[in-house]
């Protein structure tokens, strides 16, 4: 099943129970879709959301809500069923919003263009921690509900791990030689992978985020973005248009699941049942695939590849349980001075915006 945009879209998610997804495009519209296992996907609603691109999107409140987050540095809540805005935050960021995550039903984090991370608390109806700790766009996010933490990966090439109980950084990573565009949390919690723009998977140990402990050289070109699919195994999309499946430890490229066009993809996400793979290319097509076909393969992809480059075949580097441990935030000498004063300043309180929410 395919969708064609006008515009280029940058983001997607699915709903957490109907069959619906919706997209967020370069234009600033938030289109919605109902999909079926035997039609194409029906376009809902295509709304004009925000008066700049709309990097973010996600589904809240039970799928009742879409939160969108874009380059014009706000936050917008449209209804699912009608697609009006509910509630506008002008001035979430001070720079373009990049990033968008869900923590709980009620606590969502937003990354922005110049490395900030803020996490707005619905229930206290305001932003609650707020965390300067990249010097350029934050690429990726994820939450770690056991120990209430962030982790974030950035276009300065440092990882971070910030702990929101205390409401500080709790770790970073030296400066790679890469950015780091997309992350998962693998093998049970002990490994954090890392995609790059080389296509180097890096692999970082929990609780040694100083620097990687492994880099696994499967992929020719830019990882932009990745799905965990067990503790095993992940999805990963380049910038070749291939998506692949990937083996950690031991690293492999297991099999080349589908070619999505020869352009980059752009986002991937699963379905609430984990049935429908979703992706977004720059060739503007919304894909949805069947995941289990993929899976079953081998699938036929244009130029072929190898199916396993060389790599630490053994997960066993010596760091067998997962730690926790408070390390001090690091930097690198030649790095970017990062930019001060990032304030909260905004047109209309963040209490209104989640009042009305």
């Amino acid at each position: 099943m395919e969708v064609f945009h006008e515009e280029m879209p940058f983001d997607l998610d699915f709903h957490p129970s109907s069959p619906l997804v919706v997209t967020s495009l370069i234009t600033g519209e938030l289109c919605l879709f109902r999909y079926g296992s035997e039609s194409q996907p029906e376009r809902l609603f295509s709304v004009k959301a925000h008066k700049e691109s709309c990097r973010a999107v996600r589904f809240v409140d039970s799928g009742k809500v879409i939160l969108s987050g874009s380059a014009d540095c706000s936050v917008l809540a449209s209804d699912v069923e009608t697609g009006k805005a509910i509630a506008r935050l002008e001035d979430a960021h001070e720079n373009g919003i990049n990033r968008l995550i869900c923590l709980t039903e009620t606590m969502i984090a937003t990354g922005d263009d110049e490395g900030c991370i803020k996490v707005w608390d619905t229930r206290e109806r305001s932003c609650c921690n707020t965390f300067d700790v990249h010097e350029d766009y934050i690429s990726d996010m994820t939450y770690i509900s056991d120990s209430n933490q962030i982790l974030a990966t950035s276009g300065d090439g440092t990882l971070s791990v910030n702990n929101l109980r205390r409401n500080k950084v709790k770790s970073q990573s030296e400066f790679s030689e890469d950015e780091l565009l997309s992350l998962v949390v693998m093998k049970n919690g002990k490994k954090v992978v890392c995609g790059t723009p080389s296509g180097a998977l890096l692999l970082y140990s929990w609780g040694y985020f100083n620097d990687c402990s492994d880099r696994f050289l499967g992929h020719t070109q830019s990882v932009d973005t990745m799905l965990k699919l067990d503790e095993e195994t992940l999805i990963s999309g380049a910038s070749d248009g291939v998506i692949r499946l990937v083996g950690i430890l031991p690293n492999r490229i297991i099999q080349p699941l589908a070619e999505h066009s020869e352009y980059p993809i752009e986002a991937l996400a699963f379905s609430n049942d984990k049935k429908y793979l979703g992706s977004l290319s720059h060739d503007k097509m919304l894909k949805l695939w069947d995941l289990q076909e993929l899976l079953n393969g081998p699938q036929v992809v244009n130029g072929g590849e190898p199916a396993a480059s060389g790599s630490d075949d053994s997960d066993d580097d010596g760091n067998d349980d997962v730690m926790d441990v408070d390390m001090a935030p690091t930097s690198s000498k030649g790095s970017r001075s990062k930019k001060a004063g990032k304030g909260q300043s905004s047109s209309r309180p963040a209490s209104d915006f989640f009042a009305d929410l």
